[in-house]
């Protein structure tokens, strides 16, 4: 039975998308060009490094259930109505989004691709990706003219993982159209998956949308983790600061420090363009400044940490070291981005004896070897010299941690006052 929606991509941004869909009754294929890949999800099976800890084996029977299948086959994405573009766009060495998957996922619809089919791409691009470097493919591979034969949009993704207060329904979707039919085109897709709608000027608003939004993340971040070095030095309590200034009602929004900055939304602060488009040709300070901020707290978690052993007459080398969560957001398993990894590897340099306690990772590899998991939480919090939270899952009772630890540093702020070292 042919398809409403074809989900090209089925990672982070490709999977919520049809469950979403699947969820409001739209029968969905979803396309990986890898036949074991498509056959283990076809199968209820969660592919190794999943996306997102929250997603069960049950959740991928419920969307099977829905009208959810999967395909290798490239042919099959000739009888949709909607095909949505969710590949990966992982950094470079020159920090700009690798478009290769695009560039792949492009082409294989091309092949396929039929008159009146709204086509949108979700992945995270530089500003004028869909204009300048998918639109091109789709049209020399179909020989059809978007925004003619076809409608073409982007839509940023705005996934929260583990976010139990906004999910797909109830978070905006923003969509840019190549015109104003294709805006409405995908407008009138979403409108069946979440509850509003909100229409760009064009897809170069739209994929700067979410340029801005994760700037705007990674700069804040930044900042409170400049206060976190600045309000060590001095003795202050910067948790409690944080508390008293965001009763504050108007002009202040509550960001709060930790060891680095994980995820998918990737900061864009160079003028370079991965396809070779036209920039504004400046950087963005601010974004370029804020990274190099948030790059540094790896290394500051580990100062730390030596630190800490020091005054306690113990030293980096020999400790034993337990590390609490490794993904990048609380209550999911993805560590795309994630700081554990790099604070793991500078203690490793130090000489600790490292394990680590995840209960939505159950192995874990660093500088090419296995970290020990830590499988009796408890038992391994007694046990080790130096215990540090760098994600508060919620399974963690931290005030029950703390009175076990020998020594608790809470990179978080997570933990009850008075019951651990704060970052």
């Amino acid at each position: 039975m042919p398809a409403d929606l074809a989900v090209i991509g089925l990672g982070h941004l490709g999977i919520p998308l049809v469950q979403a869909a699947t969820t409001a009754g739209v029968r969905t294929l979803g396309y990986d060009p890898d036949p074991g890949a498509a056959a283990d999800l076809r199968a209820g099976r969660l592919p190794c490094g999943a996306w997102d800890g929250a997603l069960s084996a049950a959740d991928l029977r419920r969307m099977a259930a829905g009208g959810f299948r999967t395909t290798s086959d490239p042919a099959e994405l000739g009888r949709v109505h909607t095909a949505v573009i969710c590949a990966p766009t992982p950094l470079g060495a020159d920090r700009t989004a690798g478009l290769s998957a695009v560039g792949e996922a492009a082409r294989a619809l091309a092949a396929q691709l039929r008159p009146h089919t709204t086509v949108v791409l979700e992945s995270a691009v530089y500003p004028g990706t869909t204009e300048e470097f998918l639109r091109p493919i789709l049209e020399d591979g179909s020989g059809l003219r978007a925004g003619r034969d076809f409608h073409l949009a982007y839509s940023p993704g705005r996934l929260d993982p583990g976010n139990r207060a906004y999910g797909y329904a109830n978070t905006p979707k923003v969509i840019g159209g190549l015109t104003p039919a294709c805006t409405e085109a995908a407008a009138t897709f979403y409108g069946r998956l979440t509850e509003k709608v909100v229409r760009a000027r064009g897809p170069r608003e739209a994929e700067t949308v979410k340029v801005l939004e994760t700037n705007y993340r990674h700069v804040n971040i930044a900042l409170v983790n400049e206060m976190a070095m600045f309000c060590q030095d001095l003795g202050v309590d910067l948790w409690d600061v944080i508390r008293c200034a965001e009763t504050k009602p108007f002009g202040f929004q509550a960001f709060r420090p930790g060891p680095g900055v994980g995820g998918h939304g990737v900061p864009i602060a160079s003028d370079c363009s991965p396809y070779g488009g036209r920039g504004p040709g400046r950087p963005l300070a601010m974004v370029e400044l804020a990274q190099q901020v948030n790059g540094r707290m790896p290394g500051y978690v580990t100062r730390r940490c030596a630190a800490l052993l020091n005054e306690h007459g113990k030293s980096a080398r020999g400790a034993r070291v337990l590390l609490l969560g490794v993904s990048y957001k609380p209550d999911v398993g993805d560590q795309e981005g994630a700081p554990a990894r790099e604070i793991a590897s500078r203690l490793m340099e130090l000489g600790a004896q490292l394990s680590f306690h995840d209960p939505f990772v159950a192995r874990w590899r660093v500088l090419g070897q296995p970290v020990p998991r830590a499988d009796a939480l408890y038992e391994a919090v007694a046990d080790a010299d130096l215990t540090v939270l760098l994600q508060h899952h919620r399974s963690y009772d931290l005030q029950g941690l703390a009175v076990k630890a020998q020594l608790l540093l809470d990179t978080r702020g997570a933990s009850p006052a008075g019951t651990a070292y704060r970052l």
